[in-house]
């Protein structure tokens, strides 16, 4: 995400949305100069209250390298330090489905992902809970090199950091595991928010909704669910077919959180689209939102690029074909997941596997601008 940001009023409340990289050519549409989006929101913004009493914390390491330009770039990262540790973190994920429900007025339609169905007929939420975000059983080999059969984010993190000593530690995971999937949440679109409209990147009907209104709705909906939602569990919000807005269509997830490390309740949020080739295509915009939570879990990251101020590492690939998305078969059903750029992209030391800067080596060396 670019690092201007702007306040948008909504309510009674406002929320700082920062604005996202675009992609170039395989973004044009048939919709009104539609984009695919991500976008995140600060930890700090208007609604989002930290915990008064975190029950635990997120676990977490910090990091810090110099770039190329000899500027300090210090993180925090999910799990433990790869330099040191060889242990498996298992972080709990409370999964909540939502329901968007729009009226006569604008669209007279309902997406529920834990209704709705890929055309194969198997259910959005529970191919989800299929994919390799969730489960292990597709061997990642980088450049003739195994990272492991493990969960998809995972793999990448392993590979991110292959030559610290991951290499040598085959024990070193940070895996996903859902815990508890919550009743819908569920969210009426007012005719000002959003409304159904063909899919910008295909043609079946989809639905959007304004970002900060949506945003509000799961600050609340986390406040009121203390008991389930506590800092070491990352509360994930699915939808299936919708798009959120800011100015202009079509952002497929974002990440934030309420307060800064290392007691903010971090979160995600991410749309599974039931269209093949469309922008967030199955678990495409997950797999992106959950390797930039990842990698910048209170997203306060910041990075000396031109283009990006945060280290938001699937931004950078959204461009590429297919929306960045690779094809993997696992459990009968072919998931798309989003290419990711490794830390050296950002200016750091080599030092991922085969001195690659992304996961899938699609850029090979490239750096963010302002780091070349």
């Amino acid at each position: 995400m670019k690092t201007r940001f702007a306040s948008l009023a909504l309510l009674a409340t406002s929320v700082v949305v920062s604005f996202a990289v675009t992609a170039t050519a395989n973004s044009q549409d048939k919709w009104g100069g539609a984009k695919p989006m991500f976008k995140v929101i600060p930890n700090n913004a208007p609604g989002h209250y930290a915990p008064v009493r975190p029950a635990a914390q997120l676990a977490q390491w910090n990091g810090s390298f110099k770039d190329h330009h000899n500027n300090t770039v210090s993180y925090v990262m999910v799990g433990t330090d790869p330099k040191t540790t060889n242990t498996t973190t298992t972080v709990n994920v409370v999964l909540i489905p939502v329901k968007m429900i729009y009226g006569a007025a604008n669209g007279n339609m309902t997406f529920n992902p834990k209704v709705d169905t890929y055309p194969n007929g198997q259910i959005v939420i529970a191919n989800m809970k299929k994919s390799p975000i969730f489960q292990s059983g597709i061997d990642f080999v980088q450049g003739g090199t195994d990272v492991g059969n493990s969960q998809y984010i995972d793999a990448y993190q392993r590979a991110n950091f292959w030559q610290t000593n991951v290499q040598n530690e085959p024990n070193y995971h940070v895996l996903l595991n859902i815990v508890k999937q919550e009743k819908p949440l569920k969210i009426t679109v007012q005719t000002a928010q959003g409304k159904v409209i063909t899919n910008p990147f295909g043609t079946i009907k989809v639905g959007t909704m304004d970002i900060n209104a949506f945003d509000s709705q799961l600050n609340t909906y986390i406040s009121g669910h203390s008991a389930d939602i506590h800092p070491d569990v990352l509360p994930l919000f699915v939808t299936d077919n919708i798009y959120l807005t800011s100015g202009g269509c079509c952002i497929g997830g974002y990440h934030s959180a309420r307060g800064g490390a290392p007691s903010g309740q971090t979160y995600s949020y991410t749309t599974l689209v039931t269209e093949a080739k469309s922008f967030s295509q199955d678990v495409s915009a997950l797999s992106h939102e959950i390797g930039e939570w990842m990698d910048d879990p209170f997203t306060t990251n910041r990075v000396h690029c031109t283009d990006n101020g945060i280290m938001e590492n699937g931004d950078p690939l959204v461009s590429l074909p297919n929306y960045g998305g690779y094809p993997y078969k696992l459990n009968g059903f072919t998931y798309n997941l989003q290419d990711l750029v490794f830390i050296e992209y950002f200016g750091a030391p080599e030092g991922s596997v085969n001195n690659w800067h992304d996961f899938q080596n699609a850029r090979p060396g490239t750096l963010c601008p302002g780091q070349q």
